[in-house]
């Protein structure tokens, strides 16, 4: 007989809901910067610090899951659930990235036609462990250290995360916790404030640089989230899943601030949000009561596409980038191709989830945790 402390606790479905939000966010954005002439002129402007909120709930959440299980929990078993929960699209987003590369080879990814087949097979496999790639085995040209899918960086981190969090945050005090969430927020604020983009994008690549971006970008909203989930009282919140829905829109679409003279003024404004804004939108989340089976249908719907979205959508992003750029297409004119792009980004993930995802978690968890 299964643990009664192991059994799955209930969700808190708006904070599915905004993930889902955040997701479909961050589809869009990937859609603009295509048609952008620089990030200071990107229309969805913050749309990448919708990973940043990403990592705030992760904390929040598994802080939510976890955190009174350790006695009956193992530190392997924990690894098995995250493993279950998170691989199996690992696995799907390097798969469908392998079989659209060869789709991708317009000018400004000229290196694909060179590619051969073996190391592109060889980049895949590599891929769905989530062990990232050095740049010389760059198969793009954007040093990404997930060549096929540029997305799996920030699952990379969210492992760290976990990594950190099952080894040795949790047996953290809340003041100590809260020491090292100062700190994570101090050096994320440096980082923020001195960034050569003015800004926290990044992350992606297997550099001193990147890695510098990567846990900056990591480490204070992981923490932030679990400590939150420690010490927020949450309250009761009307028409909550509405009100953060626009909060979260509104701070990922502002448009830029300070332009190319005063960049420090955009990286406030990033740091601004993950320290202060993006924890504000999850406690409030966790704050809020559904009302009528039509938001909890909209939040479940959303809550369950958002991962399969967000590690599959790329690959079909590569390709709408490469023929926007090369045939020089202005959003006014490219604009129906981009919604086409995002009904396929979202057909894809809720089928992924159906017929791959909910049955091959469901298979690992009886093979793995019976």
């Amino acid at each position: 007989m299964q643990n009664p402390n192991l059994l799955a606790k209930p969700h808190y479905p708006i904070l599915d809901g905004l993930r889902g939000v955040a997701a479909v966010m961050v589809v869009i954005f990937h859609l603009f910067e295509a048609h952008a002439a620089s990030n200071l002129t990107q229309v969805i402007n913050h749309g990448y610090l919708a990973v940043d909120f990403f990592f705030v709930l992760s904390g929040f959440v598994i802080g939510y899951a976890y955190n009174d299980r350790w006695l009956t929990l193992s530190t392997k078993n924990f690894f098995k659930r995250r493993l279950i929960r998170l691989q199996p699209m690992v696995v799907m987003g390097s798969v469908i990235g392998a079989a659209l590369y060869y789709f991708q080879g317009f000018e400004m990814f000229s290196i694909i036609n060179q590619v051969p087949i073996w190391k592109m097979l060889l980049i895949m496999l590599i891929g769905c462990t989530l062990l990232p790639v050095p740049t010389s085995m760059d198969i793009r040209g954007w040093q990404e250290m997930h060549p096929l899918n540029g997305p799996g960086w920030s699952l990379f981190f969210e492992y760290i995360g976990n990594i950190l969090y099952a080894l040795v945050v949790r047996h953290f005090s809340k003041t100590l916790l809260a020491l090292l969430v100062v700190v994570s927020g101090i050096f994320l604020l440096h980082f923020a404030l001195t960034s050569t983009r003015g800004d926290m994008v990044g992350g992606w690549s297997l550099t001193a640089e990147q890695l510098h971006i990567g846990f900056a970008r990591l480490l204070y909203p992981f923490f932030a989230g679990l400590l939150l989930q420690k010490i927020a009282k949450p309250t009761n919140i009307k028409h909550g899943f509405i009100l953060c829905s626009l909060f979260i829109i509104v701070v990922l679409a502002f448009p830029r601030i300070g332009g190319a003279t005063h960049l420090w003024m955009n990286g406030l404004y990033d740091a601004g949000s993950i320290i202060i804004l993006l924890p504000l939108i999850v406690w409030l989340g966790a704050s809020s009561m559904l009302s009528g089976k039509y938001a909890s249908n909209i939040c479940n719907f959303l809550g369950n596409i958002s991962y399969p979205i967000y590690i599959t959508h790329y690959p079909l992003i590569y390709i709408y980038t490469g023929w926007v750029v090369q045939h020089k297409m202005p959003m006014s004119q490219a604009w129906p191709y981009a919604i086409l792009v995002l009904i396929t980004a979202i057909t894809i993930a809720y089928t992924c989830l159906k017929l791959y995802d909910e049955p091959v978690r469901k298979w690992l968890a009886k093979k793995w945790m019976a």
